[in-house]
């Protein structure tokens, strides 16, 4: 059983080396693979309607007799139509195919078939145009797969009904056991793997469905509860004193309420024998560094050190100034550890942490380095956390013993992704922006309309304030050439040739160096530069109170999220300020992101219509959050079966977190497999 699924794709009948190829681009290598390339919907055959009664302009399936052979009707070079009349004994329609001489001809006068595709009605005359045609014993319910170029969703059936073929009973050894099926009437894998690519009814594809999702979440709260390595164990990081009235008189503000209770909710956790383990989340502006420095001034005052990693060397840095600046008052030393800084002051900050002399330190992935070690570890902060890989974050906890964890993020989570990436952190949300904030205009405009942009730029810059352009490419290419995507570095240039020339225009990029980053942002913080044209390098962190006006060109070409957070990097100060998004795409999903955003301003709203849209798998974009990619699950749909499988699975990781019973061997390997895509050790 495990031999044959382990074989390669070129085992099964009808694929070759060509075809194998084309397989291997939708990433099925082996049996197993393709038996879990699970269809991403289905097209009813089984429901027949008559032509009369056909919902006009949808998708429908029709019975029908050939009342002639298709006549060839070649309109220009390149495009030929066939046309032929059918009839369903009541009703005729008329049937055009377009290029399609394979399947005219196919088709038989007098001969019945199905015809699925859309019915439309013009003067009192039925029409189906590019119908998907099969003989009458061709109904039922047929998968559609992700298809690549050379490979449809016809071939790639007939592979899997091959691959089918060659098992008798079992597909593959049952991972859930009896008891478990049974209290959640669940069918087994083998028949829910069948059922899933062919189902016999709506029921059975229900119960196939119902399964193999909660197999997968139950595999995934697995791997993530071992993966975060829920200790029980005692932390000898147990404060004695509360220190935060103290740090609130160095403040020149005033705490919000929200900061107040997350501050509170994390002390509480401190002053227990326990690791805390918090999430601090909150839209852009919230305060979230003031809260996380609060933490820190406590622990640090009950003689521990603390460590705050951040995504980005920009970001990281802007930590490092507002950190140093909160403290300013006393006597805690901020240090930084980035890759960009020199050899000398590397070697300083190491020495520093190792002999305690230092208590604080901001850095980036460089901190996880081996050569970083902490005289007392006592507390690890981690802002944006989705940015790093579930195993980095371990990673740096496992320089104390069972510090503190406090995790930051900026970028709002539906509360149902949250369940399934912090499904063991305790949640405290900034739900009150510090008084000041301004709401941010947004407008969504066509390219039409950019001289009108610039003259709008022009009004702001004029009295003195700032502005962004964020662009989605860095440089001109064949991508941009072909589709006309506005190049942050094309675009800096074609600036000097507008009205916006008399400005002083700055360009920031990813590919600059950490040094040149940092000297273009400290320029524009300090107001040497009035109009800076950007990629996505600004999306966090980036604090310009004197910013007031964003353009993001090719609006399209973000997701919400994304969006939602570079429009945080304008509005942080006391003025009015604009976001206008430029885009002449005219998709219906270009249209509703678009009209979202202009629509709230509220980061938790953005976030729940950003899971609609995308999905879990790409929310946060090139899957930097370390989430497992999930083949069927739907998390705004199955969050009842989600928080079942939450429930089993921490039940099971409590009984034997190591998976260690031989009867777990099935799981133990499911669990491997699905993390080996996020590159996670220490599955086995």
């Amino acid at each position: 059983m495990q031999e044959l699924l382990a074989r390669p794709i070129q085992f099964v009948k009808g694929v070759g080396e060509k075809r194998a190829a084309l397989f291997h681009r939708l990433g099925v290598h082996t049996v197993h693979d393709l038996l879990t390339l699970f269809p991403h919907r289905y097209e009813d055959w089984s429901q027949l309607c008559s032509i009369a009664s056909a919902p006009l302009g949808e998708t429908c399936c029709v019975r029908a007799t050939a009342l002639g052979k298709p006549v060839e009707h070649r309109i220009r070079k390149g495009l030929t139509l066939y046309k032929f009349t059918v009839s369903d004994g009541i009703s005729g329609m008329h049937v055009t195919l377009f290029n399609n001489k394979y399947a005219a001809a196919s088709i038989r006068a007098g001969e019945d078939y199905l015809f699925f595709g859309t019915v439309e009605q013009r003067f009192h005359r039925f029409e189906m145009s590019s119908p998907t045609i099969a003989p009458v014993q061709g109904g039922g319910i047929r998968p559609i797969y992700p298809q690549t170029a050379g490979l449809n969703t016809a071939a790639i059936a007939r592979t899997v009904k091959a691959a089918l073929a060659l098992f008798d009973g079992e597909i593959e050894a049952e991972a859930l056991s009896e008891d478990l099926r049974r209290r959640h009437d669940l069918i087994g894998r083998s028949d829910a793997i069948r059922a899933i690519h062919f189902p016999s009814s709506h029921r059975a594809l229900e119960a196939a469905r119902k399964r193999l999702v909660f197999e997968e979440l139950f595999v995934l709260q697995l791997g993530l509860l071992r993966l975060k390595g829920r200790s029980r164990r005692q932390t000898a990081v147990t404060l004695t004193r509360d220190c935060t009235a103290e740090f609130e008189a160095l403040l020149p503000f005033s705490l919000t309420g929200a900061q107040r209770r997350a501050m509170a909710d994390c002390l509480i956790d401190l002053q227990s024998d326990r690791p805390m383990n918090r999430l601090v989340q909150g839209d852009v502006g919230s305060g979230k560094t003031a809260v996380a420095a609060g933490v820190c001034y406590s622990v640090i005052r009950n003689g521990w050190q603390a460590a705050m990693m951040a995504p980005t060397e920009i970001l990281a840095r802007q930590h490092h100034a507002s950190l140093t600046k909160l403290f300013e008052g006393s006597d805690i030393r901020v240090g930084l550890l980035v890759s960009s800084m020199t050899a000398a002051e590397k070697r300083a900050t190491l020495c520093a942490l190792a002999d305690g002399s230092l208590s604080l330190v901001v850095g980036t992935h460089a901190l996880l380095s081996d050569r970083v070690t902490f005289a007392a570890l006592g507390l690890v902060i981690t802002d944006e956390q989705h940015r790093f890989g579930v195993g980095q974050r371990a990673a740096l906890s496992a320089k104390g013993r069972d510090p503190h964890r406090l995790v930051m993020s900026a970028t709002p989570i539906p509360r149902t992704l949250a369940l399934m990436i912090y499904g063991d952190l305790d949640v405290s949300v900034l739900d009150e922006l510090p008084p000041g904030r301004q709401p941010i205009e947004t407008y969504a405009v066509g390219t039409d309309k950019r001289e009108r942009v610039y003259r709008y730029i022009d009004k702001f810059l004029s009295v003195g304030r700032q502005g962004y352009i964020v662009c989605p490419l860095i440089e001109d290419d064949e991508e941009n050439e072909q589709n006309e995507l506005m190049a942050a570095e094309e675009y800096y240039a074609r600036l000097q040739q507008t009205p916006l020339a008399k400005y002083r225009i700055g360009l920031l990029h990813g590919r600059m160096k950490g040094a040149q980053k940092d000297e273009v942002m400290r320029a524009f913080a300090a107001h040497e530069i009035d109009l800076l044209v950007s990629t996505t390098v600004i999306e966090v962190g980036v604090d310009v109170p004197n910013a007031v006006i964003m353009v993001i060109e090719n609006a399209e070409r973000f997701g919400l999220a994304q969006m939602h957070q570079l429009r945080g990097r304008v509005g942080r100060g006391k003025h009015a300020s604009t976001c206008i998004l430029i885009s002449d795409a005219r998709t219906d999903e270009t249209r509703r992101r678009l009209k979202v955003m202009t629509q709230t301003n509220d980061g938790f709203v953005i976030a729940e219509e950003d899971l609609k849209l995308r999905g879990p798998g790409d929310f946060f974009g090139n899957r930097q959050h370390g989430l497992p990619v999930l083949a069927l699950a739907d998390l705004k749909a199955d969050l009842q079966v989600l928080q079942q499988a939450q429930t089993e699975a921490l039940a099971l990781y409590e009984r034997d977190p190591f998976l260690s019973d031989p009867t777990l061997a099935p799981v133990k390997a499911m669990v491997a497999r699905l993390f080996a895509q996020v590159g996670e050790d220490g599955m086995n």
